[in-house]
């Protein structure tokens, strides 16, 4: 069993304060190469940040991982939050492919953005990460992205 102790000890999460957090699937299951279950995710992501308890301020859906900037509002659980997101995903998604079992893994990764951190400047990062990961020539070319600044 993975010692997670280390990415969770000491984890505080805070109302309106800025959030990158990174999702991976189980085994690194490349389960975001179709478009359909791509857009099941991105829906939910949409929901979660209309919700009332976070603003999306980008994400980026890799096709074994998710990135995703937001700002928690009326809440200061994180662990929560992406824990009810990744038990709705996982729900749907399994309905969609019809199987059953684990889509994402236990933990995630997060880094609470410090005032001094270029909120933009993390945003860019993020919806270029398709990009550096060589799966497209153009930031326009990859579909599975969203960014509050080019809305």
């Amino acid at each position: 069993m993975v010692d997670t102790s280390k990415r969770t000890k000491g984890r505080c999460s805070i109302i309106n304060h800025y959030y990158s957090v990174t999702i991976c699937t189980e085994n690194r299951m490349q389960l975001f190469c179709d478009f359909d279950s791509s857009c099941l995710i991105m829906r939910e992501l949409h929901f979660f940040s209309h919700s009332g308890n976070l603003k999306t301020i980008c994400f980026s859906l890799m096709p074994d991982h998710l990135h995703w900037l937001f700002q928690l509002r009326d809440t200061d659980d994180l662990s929560k939050v992406i824990g009810q997101f990744k038990s709705i995903t996982t729900i749907k998604l399994n309905r969609y492919l019809l199987s059953s079992g684990k889509i994402w893994q236990a933990n995630f990764y997060d880094h609470k953005l410090r005032s001094d951190e270029d909120l933009l400047n993390q945003a860019r990062y993020i919806v270029a990460n398709p990009l550096r990961a060589g799966l497209v020539k153009s930031v326009g070319d990859y579909p599975f992205w969203n960014c509050v600044y080019l809305n």
